[in-house]
């Protein structure tokens, strides 16, 4: 489905990064820290733009903007303001790395980061992830997961997807047959032809399949993916559906779903508002209120607090 891509967060109009680094510094000297003045300045601004005022803090004071922010701010805040800091590209290569690091892997934020990307988003990051870490991103995925789960992301993280917008009705009525065929049409089920298809067709070319999908056997290939498979595996072609679908609509389901019950998962809300707050945060929004009957400005007003919660607000905007 075709969407607009809105951004909640724009270049800042009659930029000057020379005056934001000084107010910056302003904010960070003395006794106290003036929150609310970085919240103006750096939840107002594109990532581009950061990146100038970095480069204007380090000229002016000799000083590492970042290692100041994260002295003088702490907990959910930091991260926000720390996470807005970074190119995107490093910011989501960070993301993937804690979400392996450690005892335990965060399963869920993998299949996140990586089930929505295209080809070319997938090599900066493939790309960005060895240069920051040292290690293959494919090779540190296979030590922390397995099985058919494993191949499929590698799958993805090897850039084996056609390009976006390739499509091919013929080709579609094709792998269709395959996956009924590799289903339900025998005892137990062929996981390498969900995998082959579901990691190499290009969304566009998803969307036909899936549609061929149910003229053939008049199920969803929701349906169908539930019947044949389980567990990561099934959470990740689940992703992949939704993302062909409707990609505001995956990103809405998983922001209710960090803010429902009791607590909140503030990594994968922190995550999704900064990570796409350039490029669909808009239509994100818009999809949360049509599916939950509220505004995502009022689920993080209801959940988060103080300046956490301010430049979360910031970011999402209020219109």
């Amino acid at each position: 489905m075709d969407y607009s891509k809105t951004p909640t967060v724009v270049p800042f109009g009659g930029f000057d990064a020379n005056a934001d680094a000084v107010a910056l510094r302003t904010a960070m000297k003395g006794f106290g820290t003036d929150e609310q003045a970085i919240i103006d300045i750096l939840c107002a601004r594109s990532n581009s733009q950061r990146q100038e005022i970095i480069a204007a803090f380090l000229k002016e004071y000799g000083r590492d903007l970042i290692k100041d922010l994260k002295s003088e701010l702490g907990g959910k805040f930091e991260d926000v303001i720390i996470g807005l800091m970074l190119p995107e590209v490093d910011f989501l290569c960070q993301e993937l790395h804690k979400s392996m690091k450690g005892l335990g892997t965060d399963e869920e934020a993998l299949i996140e980061i990586i089930c929505p990307r295209t080809n070319d988003e997938m090599k900066q990051i493939v790309a960005k992830y060895e240069d920051m870490y040292n290690r293959p991103l494919a090779q540190h995925i296979c030590s922390e997961v397995s099985g058919d789960f494993a191949r499929l992301l590698t799958l993805i993280v090897t850039g084996c997807r056609d390009p976006a917008g390739q499509t091919n009705p013929d080709l579609a009525k094709e792998h269709a047959e395959k996956l009924f065929n590799a289903g339900a049409a025998k005892m137990g089920t062929d996981e390498e032809v969900f995998n082959k298809i579901m990691a190499h067709d290009s969304f566009a070319q998803l969307r036909l399949v899936f549609e061929e999908y149910k003229n053939l056997t008049g199920k969803t290939i929701e349906q169908a993916l539930k019947s044949e498979l389980g567990g990561d595996l099934l959470n990740a072609m689940l992703a992949i559906v939704e993302c062909v679908q409707s990609p505001p609509g995956f990103f809405a389901k998983r922001l209710h779903k960090a803010m429902e019950g009791m607590g909140t998962n503030d990594s994968t809300l922190i995550r999704i508002i900064v990570s796409r707050c350039e490029i669909d945060l808009g239509a994100i929004k818009a999809e949360y209120e049509r599916l939950y009957d509220k505004t995502l400005l009022s689920a993080v007003k209801s959940e988060c607090s103080g300046d956490y919660k301010r430049a979360l607000c910031a970011i999402i905007g209020n219109a």
